[in-house]
C-alpha cells in the first residue's frame, strides 16, 4: 500500500515490470470523484490517529471558532483545522511561529482533492500550556498598563468593612478570621461565598468582586485561596478576573496560594499578600500601626508627666530639708508644697484631658472630611437646591402667566374687532384701499364696503348730503 501511495500521480507506471505488491491499473478509467474516494478511505484508514510536530503558520481564526493554519517544517508544509468544540479546550492563544505538537487524524477534502489534519489536541513544544498562556497573558496585560505601580491605590489605615472573596469550605478564610479575631475583633467582615477552582470558578470569583464592591461602607476586599498545583490556582490566571479586579472600585488585595505562587491576580491587584493569612495581617498592621502611634503618645505623655511630677517632689523634698532649722516656716513651706501639689495634680489632669478632647476633635474631622459624606451633603444640598429653583421656576412661570393674561386684556379691549362687536362699522372704499370718513368723499353710486363684527357687506351710495 505504501509503494502504491508513493507512485508520481501524473506518469503511467512502466508495464513491463512490476513491482510485487503494486495495484494493477483497472483497463476501464476510474472517475476523479471515485479516485478521490478511493485515497480518502485510504488515507483516513491508514492515519486513523497522528502526532505531528511543526510550525504555526498563516493561523486564521474563524468567527464561528474553528482555528485554520498551516503546520510546516523546513522542507513540506500541511494543512490544519481544528473544529470550535476542540478549539474552546485550548489553555493558550495560538499564533504564528509557535512550534507545537499536534495530535489528530488526517482527511481527505474530496471537493477540493486536497488533504489536512484535523487536530483534535495542541500542545507547545517545550514551553507546557498553561505556562504559556499565563506568559501570553502577562505580557498583554502589562503592554496595558493594568500592572503599572502608579494605578495602584494604599490600603486604608482603620479599615471598617472588610470584604472577602473566597470559598466557604476553604482553608484560607480560615486563616483570614483567625487572624482578624485575635488582632482586629472590632473589624467588620463581609464574606462573598465563590468556587475557587474548577470551571466557572474565575466568573464566580469576578461576580463575587463586584458583588462586595457595591457594599456601601467596605474599604478594602482579600480575594484568594490556599495553596495547590497550577492547575488548582489557574482560575486567578484568568483575564476577566484581572479586569474585574483592575475596575473594582475598591483596593483589592491577591492573596492566592503560597509564598512562592505567583498568579495575574498577584499582578493586578493593589497589594500582593503572600498567603491569606498574610493578607489579613497586612489589613491588621495598618490599624496596629496606628494604635501604636497612639500609644507611644500615650507612653511619651505619661512619661512627661511623671518627670514632672518626679521634679517637683525632689525640689519640695530640698526645700523641705531646708525649712526644718525654721519651724514657723516649716509649716508655711509646707501647706504651700501641698498646695503645688495639688495644683500640679490640677493641671495634669486638665492637660490629659485636654489631649484627649483635641485627640476626638481632630477624629471628628477626619471623619467629617470623609469622601462618603461630603458627598453625602453636597447631594443633599443639591437636592435642597433643585427645589428652590423649582419653585422659582414656577412662581416666575405664573407671574408672566398673569402679566401675558393681562396685556391680552388690555390689547383686546383696543382692538377695533371689540369696538365693532359693540354695533359699531367700518366703511371702506369699494377697491378697499382706504376708510371713509367724510360723506364728501363719495358720490351717489359709488360702491363701498361696511365691516361689521361678524362679516363684511357690499353696498351703494344712492345719496349724500349735498347731493
Amino acid at each position: 500500500m505504501a509503494e502504491w501511495l508513493g507512485l508520481p500521480f501524473d506518469d503511467e507506471p512502466p508495464s513491463e515490470s512490476r513491482s510485487p505488491g503494486v495495484r494493477e491499473v483497472p483497463e476501464v478509467p476510474l472517475t476523479v470523484s471515485g479516485l478521490t474516494a478511493q485515497l480518502k478511505a485510504i488515507v483516513e484508514g491508514t492515519f486513523a490517529t497522528v502526532e505531528v510536530e511543526g510550525q504555526v503558520s498563516n493561523h486564521r481564526p474563524h468567527p464561528s471558532g474553528h482555528l485554520y493554519f498551516t503546520l510546516k517544517d523546513s522542507s513540506a508544509q500541511i494543512r490544519a483545522v481544528m473544529f470550535r468544540s476542540d478549539a474552546r479546550r485550548l489553555t493558550f492563544r495560538l499564533e504564528d511561529g509557535q512550534l507545537v505538537v499536534i495530535k489528530g487524524r488526517i482527511s481527505v477534502y474530496e471537493v477540493r482533492g486536497e488533504y489536512q489534519i484535523i487536530c483534535d489536541r495542541i500542545a507547545p513544544h517545550g514551553l507546557g500550556a498553561l505556562q504559556l498562556a499565563f506568559e501570553q497573558l502577562k505580557k498583554r496585560l502589562t503592554t496595558e498598563g493594568l500592572f503599572d505601580a502608579s494605578r495602584k491605590r494604599a490600603l486604608p489605615t482603620l479599615p471598617r468593612k472588610i470584604g472577602v472573596v473566597t470559598s466557604l469550605s476553604g482553608a484560607a478564610l480560615q486563616d483570614i478570621l483567625r487572624v482578624l479575631t485575635a488582632r482586629y475583633p472590632t473589624a467588620h467582615v463581609i464574606i462573598r461565598d465563590a468556587r475557587v477552582q474548577g470551571d466557572g470558578a474565575a466568573e464566580e470569583l469576578a461576580r463575587g468582586l463586584r458583588a462586595i464592591a457595591k457594599v456601601e461602607g467596605v474599604d478594602v476586599v482579600i480575594i484568594g485561596r490556599g495553596g495547590g498545583s497550577a492547575e488548582d490556582l489557574w482560575a486567578f490566571n484568568d483575564e476577566g478576573l484581572a479586569r474585574a479586579i483592575a475596575a473594582c472600585p475598591i483596593p483589592v488585595i491577591s492573596a492566592v496560594g503560597h509564598e512562592v505562587d505567583f498568579t495575574i491576580a498577584d499582578f493586578v491587584a493593589d497589594v500582593r499578600a503572600a498567603t491569606p493569612s498574610n493578607a489579613a495581617e497586612i489589613v491588621v498592621d495598618r490599624a496596629d500601626s496606628f494604635r501604636n502611634r497612639i500609644d507611644r503618645a500615650a507612653e511619651r505623655l505619661t512619661a512627661a508627666t511623671r518627670r514632672a511630677i518626679d521634679t517637683r517632689r525632689q525640689r519640695s523634698m530640698r526645700a523641705q530639708s531646708r525649712l526644718q532649722a525654721y519651724p514657723t516656716r516649716v509649716v508655711l513651706r509646707q501647706r504651700d508644697c501641698q498646695e503645688y501639689i495639688l495644683r500640679m495634680r490640677h493641671a495634669l489632669v486638665d492637660r490629659v484631658a485636654r489631649s484627649g478632647q483635641r485627640f476626638e476633635q481632630l477624629r471628628r474631622r477626619l471623619e467629617a472630611r470623609d469622601v462618603r459624606r461630603v458627598a453625602a451633603d453636597w447631594r443633599l444640598r443639591l437636592v435642597r437646591t433643585d427645589a428652590r429653583l423649582r419653585q422659582v421656576a414656577i412662581h416666575r412661570h405664573q407671574t408672566a402667566d398673569a402679566q401675558a393674561r393681562e396685556l391680552a386684556a388690555r390689547l383686546h379691549a383696543l382692538s377695533p374687532l371689540a369696538v365693532l362687536g359693540r354695533g359699531y362699522a367700518v366703511c371702506w372704499n369699494d377697491a378697499r384701499t382706504g376708510i371713509i370718513r367724510s360723506t364728501r368723499s363719495v358720490q351717489p353710486g359709488d360702491g363701498v364696503r361696511v365691516t361689521l363684527a361678524d362679516g363684511e357687506l357690499r353696498c351703494q351710495v344712492t345719496e349724500t348730503p349735498q347731493s
